[in-house]
């Protein structure tokens, strides 16, 4: 059986662990990525067991030349580009570096590819994100988009680029349209994150309160382990095309913290605290995808529900706290 290798942008993040997982299972032969501006880049894959399994190259999105450098030296089939300054939030505090890294990073590597190896097939990570102030109840892949924030700009001219690259230069190139999708990798800027981690600690009385904004809002939230297998059938396919990726269930944040509360036997409305603070200048208030194209065309459906991807990470994080590791807020951050 021929070896198959593949290059992952953003592998040490909560998407690229869980795709590097799954292309291990199935035998590829994994090269990631690696931007050294963190101190601890490889604990997730150090989580996963799979930290001496994958092949890492230092480079950046901005840097064309280590794209290339990359693409030569992984000689990858496919490559799957999740790397992204991918926190709404810190958007609207980085535009400029937003729009470097989510947006023209995917020119970057998009061109590389082209250059090293035209034949390779192409993944981007698109986002729910794009939709924005929503032009249709449930979202589908003819939804016209409405991007709220940088982060969605950036992503929504990355989206765009790579249909072009797609008709312009006949490269395999798909998107993967992800709503919302959470693990016990996900980093604490994450509202899931923050919520199951101060279930935790306020359950073993190491603090009281939880300090949210706009609790109302709405999301379409699914399991990212589950997610990272859409992405890879999208490059199986004989004709690349775009994807949303969706639960096609919304919940509001208020609903989501009740379920982590409850799992741990406390009610949310003695310890919710909110904060104005915490929102945003402008704000999606309801994303809820139609997964309905993937189902029929690749033979994808969300796996694990709401309810047991709350207690996922519930668990895990009362496991980190129990154990004893005070550097986990932090590490768990980067």
């Amino acid at each position: 059986m021929t070896t198959r290798y593949a290059l992952i942008t953003g592998i040490t993040g909560q998407d690229g662990a869980y795709l590097a997982q799954l292309l291990l299972q199935k035998g590829y032969d994994v090269w990631g990525l690696v931007a050294r501006r963190s101190t601890d880049t490889l604990w997730r894959l150090r989580e996963l067991g799979i930290d001496a399994d994958v092949r890492l190259i230092d480079g950046d999105l901005t840097d064309s030349s280590s794209l290339i450098r990359s693409m030569q030296a992984s000689r990858a089939d496919e490559v799957y580009n999740l790397a992204a300054q991918s926190f709404v939030g810190a958007s609207w505090n980085q535009p400029l570096l937003t729009a470097q890294v989510t947006g023209l990073g995917a020119a970057n590597l998009l061109e590389a590819m082209r250059m090293v190896n035209s034949q390779a097939r192409f993944y981007q990570a698109s986002t729910s994100e794009m939709f924005g102030l929503i032009q249709a109840e449930k979202q589908s892949e003819t939804t016209p988009f409405y991007p709220r924030s940088p982060y969605g700009v950036a992503k929504l001219y990355a989206h765009w680029l790579t249909v072009n690259y797609r008709e312009s230069y006949g490269l395999h190139a798909s998107s993967g349209i992800l709503f919302n999708h959470e693990s016990p990798l996900r980093g604490l800027e994450f509202v899931t994150r923050k919520v199951t981690d101060a279930v935790a600690r306020i359950k073993l009385g190491l603090t009281s309160e939880l300090r949210l904004g706009n609790i109302d809002a709405k999301r379409d939230w699914g399991f990212a382990g589950d997610y990272v297998e859409a992405m890879w059938l999208m490059l199986q396919q004989d004709t690349p095309d775009d994807y949303v990726i969706a639960t096609g269930r919304t919940t509001t944040v208020r609903e989501m913290c009740r379920i982590a509360f409850s799992h741990v036997g406390l009610n949310m409305e003695d310890h919710v605290v909110i904060d104005p603070a915490f929102f945003r200048p402008a704000e999606v208030d309801v994303l809820l995808g139609d997964p309905g194209k993937a189902r029929a065309q690749i033979g994808w459906e969300a796996k694990t529900s709401l309810e047991q991807l709350i207690a996922m990470m519930v668990e895990a994080d009362l496991r980190r706290v129990s154990n004893g590791q005070p550097d986990a807020r932090a590490r768990l951050a980067a």
